[in-house]
């Protein structure tokens, strides 16, 4: 079990405990009492599932969108349009050598991130040595340096793009600001993120 697991566990236990403490004072019957327990260990777990599953259900929202043709990501000639997410953030449909993932566009990061199971899928090898130390919002993590071969963002397309990697990143992929100043620009209007190439950043 990890971390995570446990943590998850904690909470479940803690809150079946509060609900088993509400209906032993009401005093109801044994056969309401074992169902409304049964209600609430399921939304509880239901809760829990979708916590430590966020970015793959995120993920898979995108990609519905996608196909209902609610697009949260737009390409207009060469730029590309991202709107603001329901968490505040910009997420990008991103394809690291071939490999497609969303990724959180971050621009107080100075360096792209990526977790490991991205960097195995993708085929990025992390380079040998002391690791580099990242400040992160939750403080400072050891990771790997690497290179990612292309990265693909609609027709944004750059290669050779430095990459740090480490299993303290959880699930969370994250692009930096050394893939947004390749651009020619970027900037946010109201509630969209707006990326402009470069001549060489166009695969057009």
């Amino acid at each position: 079990m990890n971390g995570f697991d446990g943590v998850n566990m904690v909470w479940l236990v803690g809150a079946l405990v509060l609900v088993v403490s509400a209906l032993s004072v009401r005093r109801i019957g044994l056969g309401v009492f074992v169902r409304t327990l049964l209600g609430w260990a399921a939304i509880v777990l239901v809760v829990l599932l979708a916590v430590g599953h966020r970015y793959e259900l995120a993920a898979a929202w995108s990609s519905l969108s996608t196909r209902l043709g609610i697009e949260d990501q737009r390409v207009e000639g060469d730029t590309v349009r991202i709107r603001m997410s329901p968490d505040g953030h910009f997420w990008a449909r991103v394809s690291l050598n071939g490999v497609e993932r969303r990724m959180l566009i971050d621009s107080g990061a100075t360096i792209t991130a990526i977790s490991e199971r991205t960097a195995k899928a993708a085929d990025i090898q992390a380079a040998d040595g002391l690791p580099a130390i990242i400040e992160t919002a939750n403080g400072s993590v050891a990771a790997r340096r690497a290179r990612i071969g292309t990265i693909t963002l609609g027709p944004l397309r750059m290669q050779d793009v430095g990459v740090v990697v480490s299993q303290n990143f959880g699930e969370l992929d994250v692009l930096g600001m050394n893939f947004l100043s390749r651009l020619h620009s970027w900037r946010v209007e109201g509630n969209v993120l707006i990326l402009e190439p470069t001549a060489r950043t166009s695969t057009r």
